[in-house]
């Protein structure tokens, strides 16, 4: 068989695990008791739906008094601002001092300034009140409920209320060793390889097909140290909700292809006794000529050849058993069988 040079997508298959598109654990942003719990665990929830109800009694009552403060510093502002102005008038007719009409005016503005920040009290109070109305903030699927009706929660605390987790899309982080990422690399700067496709397919833990195709997304700039391997994330359509975060996947995709790949059938390639890959070609005056080679993968039933052959070389596939290196051969052209 006469080797040529083609171009040959080279396909991986690597482990992976899914995780969830997008996570927000539900937490109190005030403190009180829980009044009601107004969802159903497991269930899809819509980002602003409300979850729970906390007791709002002392915060309505905040903004009540933050309200009525407001109304008497805008009073006082109001008074302030009245006799500043009566008294501006007077010190132009020089009936008042100056000095007098100056801390009409200082009274004035911080009865104005008064005035403001109880306006910013009672808009702390509203949303203090707000937040007694507990609601998504994103959509998704909603996990358990930690709380029950009558629990005591308080702002900043450390366990959530729920979680709540948006499952389509979903991501697969899927781990390749760095060292391949480097030779791919190096190749691909020696323009050995080009990019192929960003196309993904995934087999489920059953050993199944998953029936979407998902899309590559990025690669991570560092290596983990325990487990020397870069995280590449790709995206997939999940409609009908099959994959869960933490599940086990393979991951297969196609992201670079060999520009000028030599493939040889495998029948063709033996080993000798220290488990190197040899081949048997067609040298001068047909004669057989064994090769040392070095196989990088299997590309279907052939090996994709990294070192050894090269395009225009004769191999033999056919009849080994029966030729010694150096030995005169009569070749017959084989057509392989199409892909």
């Amino acid at each position: 068989m006469e080797l040529r040079s083609e171009s040959v997508p080279l396909r991986l298959e690597l482990p992976g695990r899914t995780a969830a598109f997008e996570t927000s654990e539900v937490r109190p942003q005030v403190s009180g008791i829980i009044q009601a719990r107004l969802f159903t665990e497991g269930a899809v929830v819509k980002a602003g739906q409300l979850l729970y109800r906390i007791d709002s009694r002392l915060y309505q009552a905040a903004l009540d008094q933050s309200r009525a403060d407001l109304a008497s510093a805008v009073a006082s502002s109001k008074a302030a601002s009245a006799r500043a102005e009566r008294l501006a008038g007077l010190a132009d007719s020089q009936v008042v001092s100056r000095q007098d009409l100056l801390d009409a005016q200082s009274t004035a503005e911080a009865a104005a300034a008064a005035a403001d920040r109880a306006r910013a009290a009672v808009e702390t109070a509203g949303i203090n009140l707000q937040f007694t109305q507990v609601s998504a903030p994103i959509s998704g699927r909603i996990g358990r409920s930690v709380v029950t009706t009558g629990a005591l929660v308080s702002a900043g605390q450390a366990a959530p209320l729920a979680t709540i987790q948006r499952l389509d899309p979903i991501f697969v982080d899927i781990q390749q060793p760095s060292g391949t990422l480097l030779s791919f690399r190096r190749q691909l700067a020696n323009g050995g390889l080009a990019r192929s496709s960003l196309e993904v397919t995934l087999k489920l833990e059953d050993g199944s097909q998953y029936a979407h195709t998902g899309e590559l997304q990025f690669a991570e700039s560092v290596v983990d140290s325990s487990t020397g391997t870069v995280t590449i994330r790709a995206r997939f359509p999940n409609p009908e909700g099959w994959l869960l975060p933490g599940m086990y996947v393979r991951a297969e995709f196609s992201p670079l292809q060999s520009q000028q790949a030599i493939l040889a059938p495998q029948q063709g390639i033996s080993r000798d006794a220290q488990g190197n890959a040899t081949a048997l070609v067609v040298g001068k005056d047909s004669r057989a000529e064994l090769r040392n080679v070095e196989t990088d993968r299997t590309v279907g039933d052939q090996w994709l050849i990294s070192k050894g052959l090269a395009p225009g070389d004769r191999l033999i596939i056919e009849g080994l058993g029966r030729i010694q290196p150096g030995q005169p051969v009569r070749p017959v052209a084989v057509v392989p069988a199409a892909r």
